[in-house]
C-alpha cells in the first residue's frame, strides 16, 4: 500500500513538472510579463530585506566609517545592478515576443 501511494505521489510530481513548460509556452505574453514583474517584485523584496539586514549588522558591529560607507557604497551598487539586470529582462522578454508577433504575420500572411 505505502509502495502505491510513494509511486502515485512521484507520478504526480514528474506529470506536474512535465507540464509547467508547455503551458508557459502556450501562455500568451502578457501572461509572462506579469509572472516575470511578479518574479522581479520578490527579488527586489528579499533585496531589501538584506539590506535591511547588511545594515543592521554593520550597526552592531565595531568597524570604522570608512567600512561602512564602503560596504554602503557596494549595496548601492549592488541595487543599481539588480535595477539593470531587471530593466534588460523585460526588455528582452518585449523584443522576444515582438520577434514572435512578426514571424507569426510573416508564415500567416
Amino acid at each position: 500500500m505505502r509502495n502505491l501511494l510513494i509511486v502515485m505521489v512521484a507520478t504526480l510530481c514528474l506529470g506536474c513538472s512535465l507540464a509547467r513548460p508547455v503551458r508557459a509556452e502556450n501562455s500568451n505574453g502578457r501572461e509572462q510579463l506579469k509572472q516575470l514583474k511578479i518574479r522581479q517584485a520578490l527579488e527586489r523584496k528579499n533585496f531589501k530585506v538584506q539590506e535591511k539586514n547588511r545594515e543592521l549588522s554593520l550597526k552592531h558591529q565595531g568597524i570604522s566609517k570608512a567600512s561602512r560607507l564602503q560596504a554602503k557604497h557596494q549595496m548601492q551598487r549592488e541595487r543599481r545592478e539588480m535595477r539593470e539586470k531587471q530593466r534588460d529582462e523585460r526588455q528582452e522578454l518585449k523584443d522576444s515576443q515582438k520577434a514572435l508577433a512578426e514571424r507569426q504575420r510573416a508564415y500567416g500572411q
